[in-house]
This record gives structure tokens, C-alpha cells and sequence, in this order.
């Protein structure tokens, strides 16, 4: 299967923060801006493997900066690096000052999806290759997250964590 790059996952959604999206403070809603992030992210799983795919976790979620009402947001997703049949895929959250059209980083987080096939079963996906130096450090950290995750769910031994050990000594 040939490697693919980051890029040909990217998926940009942008969208207007509305009154009934908003909580008593007129913010977006987290809950909302996490379905915007999934959605995104599904589509760009979707993009690197071709294939139906599902949320297994959302692994990071930074509420950073709170998002008002009537805000431009776009939320951009790619997938950082890809495993056997899973893929991490990173988002960005900007907010576009309605005056300036400035972008700034509001949130990010970082989501797992799995490729599947009709009948929910894993399947194999490509892997990834980054070419900028972002996107080389995300690929790089992705396998210490991996491992990490697997650590504290019991699946992995501590001492097989060979990318979090290299951390540390």
C-alpha cells in the first residue's frame, strides 16, 4: 500500500457560531465544537484510507480559548500518522476576528479513528509520510502518545515502551 502525506487528509470546515449553539455566557457550546472536531476528523480518516471509519477516542481536547457568538470558526484536520488499522488525526481550532480576519488558535485536540470494512472489522490503511517540520514533530509524538495510552490501559508493559523510555534516558 503506498505511503500517502498528511496533506491529502487536510479537511477544513468552517462554520458561524449561532444562538442555539451558544451556553449562558454566549460561547460556543464544548460539546458542539467537539462534534464539529469529530466530523472533521472523520472526513479526513475518511480521505487517508478510502474506507468507512469510526471514532475509537478522543485522546487530547484543549479548550484553550472560548468561542462567542457569531464567530467564524474553522476547525482543519489531517491525519498526523497512521498505524495498522488506526490513524491519529490532529485538529486545529482557529477564530477569525470578524473585524481583522485574523486567525488565532483557539483549541486543538487530537482524535484516534479506525478503518473499517461493511462489517466493522479493522482493515490495514496507508501509512503516512510528512514532509513539513510540524508535521514530522505530530508523526513523531504520535507514537509516544500510542504507547502511552497503551501503558495505562494495561496493554502494553512499561518496559516495552520503547519511544517513551528514549524520553527519559
Amino acid at each position: 500500500m503506498k505511503p500517502k502525506h498528511p496533506s491529502e487528509s487536510l479537511t477544513i470546515l468552517t462554520d458561524l457560531v449561532l444562538p442555539s449553539e451558544t451556553n449562558p455566557l454566549n460561547n460556543l457550546f464544548g460539546g458542539e465544537l467537539l462534534a464539529r472536531m469529530d466530523r472533521a476528523a472523520s472526513i479526513s480518516a475518511r480521505r487517508h484510507s478510502r474506507r468507512i471509519t469510526v471514532t475509537a477516542s478522543v485522546n487530547h481536547v484543549a479548550f484553550n480559548r472560548a468561542i462567542p457568538l457569531g464567530s467564524v470558526v474553522t476547525v482543519e484536520a489531517k491525519v498526523s500518522r497512521a498505524f495498522n488499522s488506526s490513524m491519529e488525526i490532529y485538529i486545529d481550532v482557529w477564530l477569525e476576528d470578524r473585524e481583522s480576519g485574523i486567525k488565532t488558535k483557539a483549541n486543538e485536540a487530537i482524535y484516534t479513528f479506525v478503518a473499517v470494512d461493511e462489517t466493522g472489522n479493522p482493515v490495514t490503511v496507508p501509512q503516512i509520510e510528512p514532509e513539513t517540520e510540524l508535521e514530522k514533530a505530530r508523526y513523531d509524538a504520535a507514537l509516544r502518545r500510542k504507547q502511552l495510552s497503551l501503558v495505562l490501559a494495561g496493554k502494553m508493559n512499561p518496559h516495552d515502551a520503547t519511544e517513551l523510555k528514549a524520553l527519559f534516558t
